[in-house]
């Protein structure tokens, strides 16, 4: 299992947003190179980065985002906004490892597979919002229409083996992570499901260790000190009690 620290970008700096409210957004940190390089120093082996301003349609963070790719010895995934060739392109000759592709690319298997023939489907993701048991995404309100397993289904027949998979209820609530979803998501269409969303301590990340889940994102209880990134690492690095 792999732990993604999370370093989410609005107007240069570090924040904590909801995926429906960018006004309310908490300020972590002024500096996402300084945040990024205390997690390489820390012994993190992915960073998980979001730009959230082109994720709003506010901005764009691509120069700030390849700038952090380039410094950074550890590989690094991206989100937000990102479905179209382009913005793949774009982020993958800036040296990013995986791109997160927003659930809008699964609304033709014509885009899916063009993308998974352009790219290595190693190289790309899926990043799967959920609210009341049905896909969202903001720049497709039609998402609404599909069972997330239907859209991962989809991906995964093009290639993607890989879902970030965010309950939108638990997005930074230091509530739990929805857990039982993620894993029922994962047995159902066998991709690798990387839970992001309400992870509250070192308990949450040893039940999706415990379920055989791909990974865990975390942010919000990194940066207010509810879990060390040592615990984490050493969670996430551990095998399951037998």
């Amino acid at each position: 299992m792999e732990l993604y620290p999370a370093i989410d970008i609005h107007g240069g700096r570090v924040v904590r947003a909801s995926r429906t409210d960018l006004t309310r957004a908490t300020l972590y940190h002024p500096d996402p190179f300084a945040v990024a390089e205390a997690l390489v120093a820390g012994g993190a082996r992915w960073v998980h980065v979001v730009d959230l301003d082109r994720a709003f349609g506010v901005g764009d963070q691509t120069p700030l985002v390849a700038a952090l790719v380039k410094r950074l010895p550890i590989p690094v995934q991206v989100g937000g906004g990102l479905w179209r060739i382009e913005d793949v392109e774009q982020m993958r000759d800036r040296g990013v490892q995986r791109v997160l592709l927003g659930v809008r690319a699964t609304e033709t298997m014509t885009l899916l597979t063009a993308l998974t023939d352009q790219f290595s489907p190693d190289s790309l993701g899926l990043a799967l919002d959920v609210h009341a048991g049905r896909a969202w995404a903001r720049d497709w309100p039609d998402a609404a229409r599909f069972a997330p397993r239907e859209l991962v289904a989809r991906a995964r027949a093009a290639g993607i083996a890989i879902v970030a998979l965010t309950e939108l209820s638990r997005e930074g609530a230091l509530g739990g992570a929805d857990i039982a979803g993620a894993a029922a998501l994962a047995r159902d269409t066998e991709v690798g499901v990387i839970v992001s969303g309400g992870v509250s301590g070192l308990d949450d990340l040893e039940r999706i260790r415990d379920a055989g889940l791909a990974g865990a994102i975390v942010g919000r209880a990194l940066f207010e000190r509810k879990l060390s990134l040592e615990d984490a690492l050493k969670c996430c690095s551990s095998s399951s009690p037998s």
